[in-house]
């Protein structure tokens, strides 16, 4: 038996495809990149054509053998493979070659590990770790089968070391989820401050190594950690934006979404994926440069779905147009609402217009209005007051007169019923357009 215990980076890519696969080049191409954005050094690369998965190595025993071959020839001690492998598959192909084996789960959790930055973040990733280990706790440790019952002051029915470490890590994973619900208490509470101040949100979203933190930081003039490599920014980051049209906004950078992202790690990340969801407006980031940028464009659209994400209003960005050889344009739809921003983060060039096409969209379904309530309006102060509507207020023995900045739709179910309250309210949003 291989020791288990060694650490190589030494891989060889394993790249399973079927029939008619289209993006192969791409796929390779991308999980590359994620070898390498892991540490590991790529020697080999070998491709597999999978028609019917062989259930005891996913790719035919065939393959498998040259695959033994070719990570002896370049001294391999770790093999990757493009696909997620089944427990006993993952432990047969380790058998085989000799080496380690990582299926594509295995390879992002490891990226994400190396990634996570905030106590939030390396809780997840370590939560979303032990789940994936937890189905493959029988493979390739000699010391598991070892009865720890028998011996002087250790008798009785005995458990072996299996269950041991099986029960050992359901105990980590229920004090980490603990810990995860009392973290996210604690965000849920700043993110429902935010909602009650009615301080717009934007969500940048794409696909990852699109640009999306680049962007976050020429508009909120930041230092998040940027760099052109997969899964750069994992713990999410929320910053203000000063400078728009319609007054100050909220924008929070994102995890970078990929095709076959594991379910285990969207459930994991809920604090970045969750300020996707509650945001008022995405930010779809893709790269101008890529001529699969529309394929790539739906595999985040089908992950938005996947979070309840997906009926939020979106403005495509096309980032990158200094390699694309494009200029800096706002599309706009029949109506003249913008659709499309093209821009480049790295130059600086329409990212200006990019703050014009947020400045619209925000301020075209808020209400912005001074808005004078008698004293006897003391119910309907309390409500507005209560849903963050009121940005300044002064009272004397008229009453109170507010200055009222807040969406639409939070005035608007205040406004519902009969009364004189109700009726201000109504001639309020007839006023605001």
């Amino acid at each position: 038996m291989f020791d288990r215990q060694k650490r190589g980076d030494r891989a060889v890519l394993v790249l399973p495809h079927s029939r008619g696969e289209g993006d192969a080049a791409r796929r390779a191409e991308e999980f590359a990149e994620l070898a390498r954005s892991a540490g590991a050094e790529v020697l080999a690369t070998i491709g597999a054509r999978v028609d019917d998965a062989n259930p005891r190595y996913y790719i035919g025993s065939g393959k498998a053998d040259e695959v033994a071959e070719a990570a002896r020839a370049v001294e391999a001690d770790l093999v990757l493979v493009d696909h997620l492998l089944t427990p006993v598959q993952e432990r047969n192909l380790e058998k085989h070659l000799g080496v380690r084996v990582v299926d594509r789960a295995g390879l992002i959790l490891d990226i994400f590990a190396q990634r996570a930055r905030s106590h939030e973040g390396k809780l997840e990733v370590e939560l979303a770790q032990l789940k994936h280990l937890a189905t493959r706790l029988v493979r390739g440790w000699t010391h598991l089968d070892a009865q720890r019952g028998g011996a002087i002051g250790n008798r009785g029915p005995g458990e072996t070391q299996l269950e041991t470490d099986r029960r050992l890590l359901a105990v980590r994973v229920k004090m980490l989820t603990k810990r995860l619900e009392k973290v996210q208490t604690q965000r849920g509470q700043q993110r429902r401050s935010r909602l009650r101040n009615t301080v717009p949100r934007v969500a940048l979203v794409g696909y990852t190594n699109a640009g999306k933190s680049t962007l976050f930081n020429a508009l909120t003039r930041g230092s998040v950690y940027a760099a052109d490599q997969l899964f750069a920014t994992l713990d999410p980051t929320v910053r203000k934006i000063e400078d728009l049209a319609c007054g100050p906004a909220v924008i929070a950078d994102t995890v970078g979404f990929i095709r076959e992202l594991p379910h285990d790690l969207v459930a994991a990340f809920r604090a970045t994926l969750t300020e996707a969801r509650d945001a008022d407006l995405l930010l779809h980031v893709g790269d101008a440069a890529d001529e699969e940028r529309a394929r790539l464009h739906r595999v985040v659209d089908t992950v938005l779905d996947d979070i309840g994400a997906g009926e939020v209003p979106q403005l495509q960005v096309m980032n990158k147009i200094d390699l694309a050889g494009a200029e800096p344009r706002i599309e706009r739809d029949a109506t003249g609402r913008p659709v499309r921003v093209w821009l480049s983060a790295a130059t600086g060039a329409g990212v200006d217009l990019l703050r014009v096409a947020l400045g619209e969209l925000l301020g075209g379904d808020r209400v912005q209005s001074p808005l004078h309530l008698p004293l006897s309006a003391g119910r309907l102060h309390a409500r507005l007051k209560a849903a963050g509507a009121i940005s300044a207020e002064q009272v004397d023995e008229h009453g109170w007169q507010l200055r009222i900045d807040a969406p639409r739709s939070v005035i608007a179910p205040l406004s519902g019923g009969e009364g004189a309250e109700a009726m201000l309210l109504r001639e309020l949003l007839s006023a605001a357009g």
